[in-house]
């Protein structure tokens, strides 16, 4: 199971919100670029890098930023936030990323979601942030009428490959994830599944890493890792 440590980019620093509002935020790096190099340093193999002005805008704000973290860190990162078109998801891979997230489009569009897996395949990961039982979109500040488990499977069907599972209640609160819906979306899905909010201790990775054989591939850790909760070479041991 891989740990992955989250970049979330603000006002081009390094944030965490609280269940996604963008007025519950803690700057803890002035420099998407530092922090990544130190992920890299303590053994990521992969970043999670999530563009947060981007996810309110409906459009890219921070290619640059991912662009200069590509060209100073030799480390693949997933982008999401904001990426609505195809003309988005083709700029966020010029800029180097290795794999793009996608939320809102591919949740209020089928079209273009077939459009985005029938070009890049599995470099595409789909978001699913459950509120409430439904999916989330806008940069969480809106809720939609789809059922995450029927939104799921529709994925599953479509052809999609990869997923992050996100319990927006539980984002950046650090009161442990939410094992019991894990399991049923597992149960649910032969898809590859991302888990994420919520982790706040070792503990909670050894508890999902339980989960693998039944098909939890990765986790992304955010806060717990910026407060000092868990530490990412321990995480990456017990993983």
């Amino acid at each position: 199971m891989d740990i992955i440590p989250a970049i979330d980019i603000m006002e081009r620093k390094v944030v965490r919100l609280r269940q996604g509002k963008f007025d519950k935020g803690k700057v803890y790096s002035k420099s998407p670029v530092l922090a990544a190099e130190e992920w890299k340093a303590s053994g990521a193999r992969l970043i999670h890098v999530v563009d947060l002005d981007g996810a309110r805008l409906g459009r890219p704000a921070c290619l640059d930023i991912v662009a200069e973290i590509v060209k100073n860190v030799p480390v693949d990162i997933e982008v999401g936030g904001g990426l609505r078109s195809v003309r988005d998801v083709e700029d966020v891979f010029a800029a180097g990323a290795r794999f793009a997230v996608i939320g809102t489009g591919a949740v209020e569009d089928g079209a273009f979601r077939a459009r985005l897996m029938g070009r890049f395949g599995d470099k595409i990961i789909f978001a699913v942030d459950i509120k409430n039982g439904k999916v989330a979109v806008k940069g969480w500040e809106e809720v939609s009428q789809i059922g995450a488990d029927a939104y799921i499977k529709e994925l599953e069907t479509s052809g999609a490959k990869k997923i992050i599972y996100t319990d927006v209640s539980r984002d950046g609160m650090m009161t442990g994830p939410n094992l019991a819906l894990l399991k049923s979306i597992l149960r649910l899905t032969s898809l590859e599944v991302i888990a994420s909010g919520g982790i706040r201790s070792i503990e909670d990775i050894k508890a999902l890493k339980e989960l693998e054989k039944n098909g939890l591939r990765a986790v992304i850790v955010g806060k717990a890792l910026y407060e000092g909760k868990i530490d990412f070479e321990e995480a990456i041991n017990v993983s």
